[in-house]
C-alpha cells in the first residue's frame, strides 16, 4: 500500500501526463469529437487502479462518441504511461465521464431562476401597495 502523499503524486502525473497525450498523442478521431478535459484522477491506494474523470464538451452524440474513443485507447494510454511513469506497474486505466460541471451549471442557472422569480414578486407586490 502506498502512502497518501505518493498516490497524490502519481495521481497528479497520471492527470498531466494523459493531457498531453490528448494533445499530442491520442490518434483516434473520435476523441476530438468533443472538447476534452481531465477534472481528475483517482488513484487507488495500491496503485493498480486508477479513474481518469473527463469533463467532455458537445452534442450529446459528439460525447458518446469521443468517451468510446477515448475506451478504445485505453491499451495506448497505459503503454504510454508505463513508458513516462517510473512505477513498478503501470495501473489499469479507466475514463469515467465527470458531469459535476454541467450539474453545477444547471444549479446556477435555477438559483439565478429562483432569484428572477423572486424579483418578479417583489415587485408585484410593491405595484400592488
Amino acid at each position: 500500500m502506498a502512502d497518501n502523499r505518493r498516490v497524490s503524486r502519481v495521481a497528479a502525473q497520471i492527470k498531466r501526463e494523459v493531457s498531453q497525450m490528448l494533445i499530442s498523442g491520442i490518434k483516434d478521431d473520435r476523441v476530438g469529437a468533443g472538447m476534452v478535459s481531465i477534472t481528475d484522477v483517482e488513484v487507488a491506494g495500491d496503485l493498480q487502479h486508477a479513474k481518469i474523470f473527463v469533463s467532455i464538451y458537445g452534442t450529446p452524440e459528439a460525447k458518446a462518441q469521443t468517451m468510446e474513443g477515448l475506451k478504445s485507447t485505453v491499451g495506448f494510454v497505459r503503454h504510454e504511461l508505463g513508458q513516462r511513469i517510473k512505477i513498478r506497474h503501470t495501473p489499469e486505466i479507466r475514463f469515467v465521464e465527470d458531469t459535476s460541471l454541467e450539474r453545477g451549471d444547471r444549479m446556477i442557472h435555477l438559483i439565478n431562476q429562483i432569484r428572477q422569480q423572486e424579483k418578479e414578486k417583489e415587485q408585484l407586490v410593491d405595484h400592488l401597495e
